[in-house]
């Protein structure tokens, strides 16, 4: 199982630790990833950290659907992957419908449609076959809309890229995940359970059969938040901090990806009562009614034997890469130390 490391998109302020992406270097992580939401993008810091880096290789977790183009993703994939070495992942995702329409400005769609062709379009302008041409219901090469001037012509990438460069999708959905299987060449699910594996592993291998492929090479690579103290409890509530916002707030009553996901694991009770308390404002007590054990399912706490004694449950559901999300040096050291 190989190692990476996450940082999360900024808050107020954008800060970007160099030293500990450097450190996670020296320790052999073997990738870096980025983040955004509707504050720093994904792009920026991953290109500061390739010309900042070696050897690691730096990836987007992930780049919004609704903020660019196809053809513009695939741009930007080429500059970094080019400029880097070799050494750059395109991560991709949908976001949600709070971000893609409140945000963006776009309209949300049917997002298994929509990641499909807007892949279908990268992974073209990537191969340089012949000129881009697409006819898709979300996305028209050359464009031909009523207010079309009719001069669009079918172009080829002037930059030679890598044509088989990774493209990753953020999934956790039945559907989304079965089609990541089919389509793309790693996983990034989010609030990741070992424990679920066998249903995740059906999505998975009902995508894998669609595309005719086995599911060597495939790259699953949750995001695992990892809190270092003897003090069980207290490193658990950073992590309920992060459920409450995303199973509470991240979505509306009635469509919220993450407090889905959550009822998928059984927590159908706490998933209500969290979401209902924090759409109300009561943000503690949101947090406060995430249950320790689904904590301790997403994500690893405590001392370092609890957390060694646990990440044998990770390695053996297949996990092939694990995305460390943590602030703290000697968490990042000795993950390092249990793992590699």
């Amino acid at each position: 199982m190989k190692l990476a490391i996450h940082l999360s998109y900024s808050g107020a302020k954008l800060s970007i630790d160099v030293d500990k992406v450097l450190e996670a270097e020296r320790l052999g992580y073997d990738s870096i990833w980025t983040a955004e939401a509707y504050g720093s993008d994904a792009v920026v810091p991953a290109a500061w950290l390739a010309a900042r880096t070696s050897r690691i290789h730096v990836g987007t977790a992930i780049m919004q659907i609704a903020g660019r183009t196809p053809a513009m993703t695939a741009m930007t994939a080429m500059t970094l992957d080019g400029l880097s070495g070799g050494r750059f992942r395109l991560g991709l995702g949908v976001s949600g419908p709070q971000v893609v329409e409140g945000w963006h400005g776009e309209p949300f769609g049917k997002p298994l449609k929509k990641t499909r062709e807007y892949v279908d379009v990268v992974r073209a302008v990537l191969r340089r076959e012949k000129p881009v041409e697409y006819h898709g219901e979300y996305y028209r090469i050359p464009y031909a809309g009523a207010d079309a001037t009719g001069l669009g012509k079918p172009l080829k990438s002037i930059l030679h890229g890598r044509p088989d460069m990774p493209i990753y999708i953020a999934a956790i959905g039945p559907k989304n995940v079965a089609m990541t299987a089919e389509i793309a060449d790693g996983w990034i699910p989010i609030f990741f359970s070992p424990r679920r594996m066998p249903m995740f592993r059906a999505w998975l291998d009902e995508g894998f059969r669609k595309a005719g492929k086995s599911a060597a090479g495939f790259d699953i690579m949750p995001g695992v938040t990892v809190v270092m103290g003897e003090d069980v409890a207290a490193c658990r509530a950073s992590v309920k901090a992060r459920l409450a916002l995303y199973v509470g707030g991240m979505g509306a009553r009635g469509k919220n990806f993450y407090n889905e996901l959550a009822q998928r694991y059984g927590y159908e009770g706490p998933a209500k009562t969290i979401q209902d308390l924090y759409l109300s404002g009561k943000k503690q007590e949101a947090e406060a009614a995430v249950p320790d054990a689904l904590v301790d399912e997403v994500a690893l706490c405590g001392p370092r034997e609890r957390i060694r004694e646990r990440l044998a449950e990770w390695k053996a559901a297949g996990v092939t890469t694990m995305m460390v999300g943590t602030n703290d040096l000697n968490a990042l050291r000795t993950m390092a130390e249990l793992t590699l």
